[in-house]
């Protein structure tokens, strides 16, 4: 058994991470632009004990050739979701290179409030020209400041977040006062990006701070790349890719190294690795169809196999301490997912059904302190 929380999430990613799924008889894309299908997924999910859902999005348009083209929005996905789920965490992608992060505050916010505690975000940003020209509000923008503007947006965010303190509403009929105003702040934030003065116009949520999740990988010779210090910096949630399980560990201690230079606890951030999987009793020719149809290069480690020998590596790499958690990303969802749930993670030595509460309790998380209470400063 891992010494600490180990995370079980999986990632949604319309009929799954390979290009072609949609194409299998069983993977139900005649409901793909239907509330029923991601509901339905999400509530497999919870049922089975899974820690986190990621919710993947984009405001590109899907570009493999033959591909299974459009998408919902994920925070929406989320909120619908927040009703018919009990436990599990939310956590939709919202990209902030033509969001406000005003509206990206409100909208996770309210999120953790539909769900009782179990929202987060996974910050992505909006590179390409196709992205750029689809908002026509500004240029198409490098990398490197794709990533500054984000990080800026992430402290935005953050600082609304707690904008208003804990106990700011009074509700006090008898004086006509519903809120406590010196206990609403403003952030007045000036940056490259964005200047915004605040507070919020939604309270402070459940959670205090949703948590916030950043996808980040690097090479040993490299820890200290920009986007690597970024998630060190900003994460609850670092996910990584690695093509084994031993190159996740030294991209894992990469990310550790990280947080501390941020002056950061490592024991305040998982580091969770990508998993690419197909589970079923005839995977390699459910495999062989899909690469028929169109290859897919896989971007982490894969398995491809019966639901017993993924609970078998489940085991090993909680064991290993490599990495803090793994994120399932299922090459066909509809077919995966219930394999998943019915028969491997119930024959896990340890179970994740058994946790509960708000996101950050459930991940081992510390609620965070509001920065403007008195008590703070």
């Amino acid at each position: 058994m891992p010494d600490r929380t180990f995370v079980i999430a999986v990632e949604l990613h319309g009929t799954g991470i390979h290009p072609q799924a949609w194409r299998r008889e069983d993977s139900r894309a005649e409901e793909l632009f239907t509330a029923d299908y991601w509901t339905d997924h999400l509530e497999i999910a919870d049922r089975a004990g899974i820690d986190v859902a990621f919710i993947d999005d984009s405001f590109a348009l899907q570009s493999s050739a033959g591909s299974e083209l459009g998408r919902l929005d994920a925070a929406s996905i989320a909120a619908r979701a927040s009703a018919g789920t009990q436990s599990i965490g939310l956590v939709p992608t919202v990209t902030v290179t033509h969001t406000e992060p005003f509206h990206v505050s409100k909208q996770i916010a309210s999120i953790d409030y539909a769900s009782n505690g179990r929202a987060g975000w996974e910050v992505a940003v909006s590179e390409g020209p196709d992205q750029a020209r689809a908002f026509g509000r500004k240029p198409e923008q490098s990398t490197d400041s794709l990533w500054r503007e984000a990080d800026e947006a992430i402290e935005v965010v953050t600082r609304l977040w707690d904008s208003w303190e804990d106990d700011a509403e009074i509700r006090d009929a008898a004086t006509g006062r519903f809120i406590d105003r010196d206990k609403l702040h403003y952030i007045d934030f000036e940056g490259e990006n964005f200047s915004v003065k605040g507070p919020s116009i939604t309270p402070r949520s459940p959670q205090g701070q949703p948590i916030v999740v950043i996808r980040a990988s690097a090479e040993p010779s490299t820890p200290q790349a920009p986007l690597l210090s970024l998630a060190g910096a900003r994460a609850d949630i670092v996910r990584i890719s690695a093509p084994t399980v031993e190159d996740a560990a030294t991209i894992a201690a990469a990310v550790r190294r990280a947080v501390v230079a941020a002056g950061r606890d490592p024991l305040d951030v998982h580091v969770v690795l990508d998993l690419e999987v197909l589970v079923s009793g005839s995977a390699t020719d459910d495999l062989a169809q899909l690469e028929n149809w169109a290859p897919h290069s896989p971007e982490s480690v894969t398995y491809h196999g019966d639901a017993d020998g993924l609970r078998s590596l489940l085991e090993q790499i909680a064991e290993s301490g490599a990495v803090d958690g793994v994120t399932l990303r299922p090459l066909a969802l509809a077919s995966t997912l219930p394999e998943i749930a019915t028969h491997v993670l119930p024959q896990l030595s340890w179970s994740p059904v058994s946790r509960a509460g708000s996101l950050r309790a459930r991940l081992g998380l510390k609620r965070p302190v509001n920065r403007y209470a008195k008590e703070a400063q």
